[in-house]
């Protein structure tokens, strides 16, 4: 009986661990997404005279293969142009992370990044996306379309897991909605210009040249990569964290087949999913809009839960000005990688750059960091004007702040108590629920033979 007792009680302890990790597993994917949320666009709350825009289904989308990660026609939103903008095009490609694991992708299909049917009905356009002159004076009264991500691999896989009922159709989805805006009169086009935020502006340097070519050699044409310059750097732990999510994006998603052969034919997959390897081989005019401190590559790149179980760098990454002179130093030679990696791209004179020292995340759709009165600047030229005058050839744009901390522009974000839920280390995280204080007590029977509990376990 006891052997017996022993065995269901190892079996309901094994099964509870199970349980256990599972539930952290989940909360820990729950808490990215929430990151990704406060970083993209929910710290900025719609305003009571906000431009709402309803989203628009691709109907036929699906007969083509290009559906979201659970099978949901994608979608965007559409806001006409009028007046002298009516032949402009701007498409947004909206940002969000990526899925590298079949879980995170079961997860993300449960979101409105891998499904259209948790997308918002109606989404805010403000920043590069306001109709306002004074909120965005060049592209105010252009066409202006936000394109949803729901694959998790920017806009570029092509695969399926009949298993787990995922589809990672990215550069379908892609193909689709160029297809149908362009018969909604993209075709028409005098000029053009795509943009993106975080994946949706690695997105943006993925398919620029393939943007550019679906145009007559007359249409203006040019990309703007907001927040998307990943580096392949490493972690606080000297891991390579984000090299090993791209590897699993790549592989799991079938990326390796729409990346460019440019950089397929010198290197890995991986290498070429990371931007300092792409953009100087982009033939399009192409502009990087980007924070020196990445907020997100901060919190997920270089010091991911992982890589620092014990917290020493926990204030520093919740808030830059808790940082310690070495912790800056590691911060500020994560900003000289980024500006060697786009060093030769900075060369061109068709390319624009705005290279701020501020710890950010996605400038272009937020209306306070875009274009207000008190945005970030550089060289007293907000984001706003820097972009403009560099599409419509005005004068080069090619802004390199000084390092942190001589910018007081900066609208830095400070995570403190927000998010600090979100910080969620596996590794030593404890988690008690009823199961796990049930075991430790059966187990404590079993391992202290010799205490009083009023029955014994030789007992038939």
């Amino acid at each position: 009986m006891k052997r017996v007792l022993i065995w269901v009680l190892s079996l309901w302890s094994i099964v509870g661990i199970g349980w256990s990790r599972s539930e952290d597993g989940l909360q820990e994917l729950k808490a990215k997404d929430r990151l990704l949320s406060f970083l993209e666009k929910d710290a900025v709350s719609p305003g009571a005279n906000s431009l709402m825009i309803p989203l628009t289904l691709i109907q036929g989308a699906a007969s083509k293969g290009a559906v979201c990660l659970d099978g949901t026609p994608p979608g965007y939103h559409l806001d006409r142009g009028f007046g002298s903008g009516s032949n402009s095009w701007l498409i947004q490609l909206e940002g969000g992370g990526w899925c590298n694991t079949v879980r995170s992708c079961v997860f993300r299909k449960t979101t409105r990044r891998g499904s259209s049917k948790f997308m918002e009905k109606r989404l805010n356009f403000t920043g590069i996306l306001s109709n306002k002159a004074e909120e965005n004076p060049d592209f105010y009264n252009w066409n202006r379309v936000k394109l949803r991500y729901c694959d998790g691999a920017s806009f570029a896989g092509e695969g399926q897991n009949e298993a787990n009922q995922l589809y990672f159709r990215g550069q379908r989805i892609w193909s689709a909605a160029m297809e149908e805006l362009m018969a909604k009169g993209m075709q028409n086009a005098e000029q053009a210009l795509l943009s993106g935020c975080s994946a949706g502006g690695l997105a943006s340097i993925l398919h620029c040249d393939e943007f550019k070519d679906m145009f007559p050699s007359t249409t203006k044409v040019k990309c703007l990569s907001d927040a998307g310059v990943f580096l392949d750097a490493t972690n606080v732990a000297g891991g390579h964290t984000l090299r090993d999510m791209y590897r699993g994006v790549v592989t799991l998603q079938g990326v390796q087949k729409n990346l460019p052969n440019t950089c397929t034919s010198q290197m890995d997959p991986t290498s070429c999913f990371f931007p300092q390897n792409l953009i100087a081989n982009i033939q399009t005019p192409l502009f990087l809009l980007n924070a020196a401190y990445d907020a997100w590559q901060v919190q997920e790149s270089l010091i991911p839960s992982s890589a620092d179980p014990h917290s020493f760098w926990r204030d520093c990454k919740m808030d830059h000005s808790h940082c310690n002179s070495s912790q800056m130093l590691f911060l500020q030679d994560f900003r000289n990688q980024m500006l060697s990696g786009i060093n030769g791209f900075s060369m061109s004179n068709q390319n624009g750059l705005f290279i701020n020292s501020c710890f950010a995340h996605c400038q272009s759709e937020r209306q306070d960091t875009w274009y207000a009165n008190d945005s970030p600047r550089i060289g007293n030229k907000a984001i706003a004007a820097s972009v403009g005058d560099w599409f419509f050839d005005r004068t080069a744009t090619k802004a390199i702040d000084c390092p942190y901390p001589c910018d007081n522009t900066c609208h830095n974000l400070i995570f403190n108590d927000v998010t600090s839920t979100i910080t969620i280390s596996e590794s030593t995280r404890l988690t008690f629920t009823p199961l796990n204080l049930l075991n430790a007590f059966l187990i404590t029977l079993i391992c202290v033979p010799n205490a009083s509990w009023g029955f014994s376990l030789d007992s038939d």
